[in-house]
């Protein structure tokens, strides 16, 4: 990009100051990108340069972003050629060139909670500060969201006197103020009105959820039945960045398979946390963050990294544990029941001061640092986070239990579906006189093992008509000898489930349409019980402690 003493024979705009970003992380990136459009918006008055520090262990991914964002980067080295009025991080680990410009550090999480490796020698550090060389200087201020964190410097860095700046916290405000749109969120991430979402948030770190418990996620979907249960992540761009997205879904393989929805390390945590009917978190900014918007909580790790006297060790003391070896939905149940809106607040006030006002003070701090009047027009406010795009590939075989109770002449049968990838950590549930397990598949499943060995396929695609039903069920049945039944859904409503006998039962429910799986678990589940299928038998389908529908069982001739 044009930058140096002739840039202005190149650049169409010409600014008063030069603001530089130091893009060092993944995380700290984000966190000015998602903050600077809103302080500097309409105002040609400040050129901007972003200029990318490749010397952090988690800068894989920094290029990427800015490419993505669309800015235009210098390298750290051309920065000796660059007279910048201010130079902006959310890191504060960085060699700043010489020079007399102010450094303003925006933190990239929640105050300084965190010990973490110090890149400088062999011991750790607190997270959030500049070396004392900066500090002494006099060029640093950092920004903080509550004066409890200038105390704690005060009594850590004494260097740090008066280098404090009260902004609050613009990610918090963002967050509350999305709050609305919730449901838009959820629905966006593929969560019906009839599920719970429980997202699993993780650090970075051996002490992390994921770093102390890495089968964690396959676990809660394991407990969780598939049908009234989603089951997001938010994972530390650390993770990713140290070990790459190909290792992190190679490890979370299973969990991807079982229809995890693997939130993109970028932008997208904001509005999957706030769709989070539950939060299973750790000592990260995240689960503070979750506290303080009143979402159910459990803790399933918290290091000895955290600090002590911070709002997150605080949260460490009132937060309900996860026992990541017991009963997981009866703790997400029993978080849900125990929870009130205002559970986290005496901690969220030690984190967060003066709420709702941090995009106007961080602009005000910003402009009398650059040293211009700030823009007549008005104080930023926090937008409305954007919709994400659903981050899930869909499940394509599960483990199914039908029970059927209740008289002969209007039994009910309840269905309960476990991805098959992690069928090996779902509680027991043995097969009883009542109760049946079978091996479901949808037509797309790629493991051909499991596709031979299933007794129910389901159709994929879009309702069929009746007739390419039909053509379907025969065809199917036909390649998979095997199997016992095949269904699909059919355009108008209804579903047509094929036996391997040849007769063809005619499914319709009271309700909204439902995935062809669980009317071909009804079927199964009435053969297994010795229920006659007679002409339009009524029944209950109860999808596991959810919603109920009204079925009729039709027998149509063999086609």
């Amino acid at each position: 990009m044009p930058v140096g003493a002739d840039a202005h024979r190149w650049s169409t705009f010409h600014g008063e100051r030069v603001l530089v970003v130091a893009a060092r992380t993944v995380t700290s990136t984000v966190r000015v990108l998602e903050t600077l459009p809103a302080l500097l918006r309409d105002d040609s008055r400040v050129t901007v340069v972003f200029a990318h520090d490749p010397t952090s262990a988690f800068n894989d991914g920094v290029l990427d972003l800015l490419h993505t964002a669309g800015c235009r980067v210098a390298p750290w080295e051309q920065l000796a050629r660059i007279t910048p009025d201010l130079i902006l991080s959310a890191s504060e680990n960085i060699d700043v060139p010489e020079g007399d410009c102010p450094v303003l550090v925006l933190p990239h999480g929640v105050g300084f909670h965190k010990l973490v490796p110090d890149a400088r020698g062999p011991r750790e550090r607190l997270s959030g500060v500049v070396p004392d060389a900066l500090l002494e200087s006099g060029r640093a201020w950092l920004a903080v969201s509550h004066p409890a964190q200038e105390e704690q410097l005060l009594a850590t860095h004494p260097k740090a006197v008066g280098r404090t700046l009260l902004v609050g916290d613009p990610c918090l405000d963002e967050l509350a103020a999305s709050r609305a749109h919730r449901a838009a969120y959820r629905e966006a991430l593929g969560v019906t009105e009839d599920q719970r979402l429980v997202v699993l948030s993780s650090t970075w770190g051996p002490t992390s959820v994921l770093g102390a418990h890495p089968d964690l996620l396959a676990r809660l979907l394991a407990h969780l039945p598939h049908d009234e249960y989603r089951v997001g992540a938010i994972t530390h761009p650390n993770v990713w960045s140290a070990h790459g997205a190909w290792q992190l879904r190679t490890l979370q393989a299973a969990a991807l398979e079982a229809g995890l929805l693997m939130v993109p390390t970028v932008h997208a945590w904001r509005p999957a946390l706030v769709a989070a009917d539950v939060l299973v978190g750790d000592h990260g900014s995240v689960t503070l963050y979750g506290a303080a918007v009143g979402t159910p909580l459990l803790l399933a790790a918290f290091g000895g990294d955290a600090v002590p006297g911070t709002a997150v060790h605080e949260l460490a003391a009132v937060a309900p544990r996860l026992d990541t070896r017991g009963d997981l939905r009866r703790q997400v149940e029993d978080a849900v029941r125990a929870h009130t809106p205002d559970r986290y607040a005496a901690v969220a006030a030690q984190a967060f001061a003066e709420p709702g006002h941090a995009l106007a003070r961080l602009r005000g701090v910003l402009y009398r640092l650059l040293r211009l009047p700030e823009p007549t027009s008005p104080s930023p406010v926090p937008l409305v986070l954007p919709v994400p795009e659903r981050p899930a590939a869909p499940v394509t075989s599960w483990q199914v239990t039908a029970e059927v109770t209740g008289d002969g002449t209007s039994p009910t049968v309840t269905v309960r579906r476990v991805p098959a990838a992690v069928a090996a950590y779902a509680p027991a549930r043995p097969d009883t006189a009542a109760r049946f397990t079978h091996l479901a598949c949808a037509d797309d499943e790629r493991d051909h093992r499991l596709t031979e060995s299933a007794s129910v396929l389901v159709r994929r695609q879009p309702a069929a008509t009746a007739v390419g039903a039909l053509r379907w069920i025969a065809e199917t049945l036909a390649r998979q000898p095997g199997s016992l039944l095949a269904a699909s859904a059919v355009r108008g409503g209804g579903c047509l489930v094929g036996l391997s006998d040849g007769r063809v039962v005619t499914v319709t429910v009271t309700g909204p349409a439902l995935d062809p799986g669980l009317p071909g678990a009804v079927v199964y589940a009435c053969l297994r019980a010795g229920l006659a299928l007679d002409d339009a038998r009524p029944l209950t389908l109860r999808v596991g402690d959810g919603r109920a529908e009204d079925v009729v069982l039709r027998v149509r001739p063999a086609p």
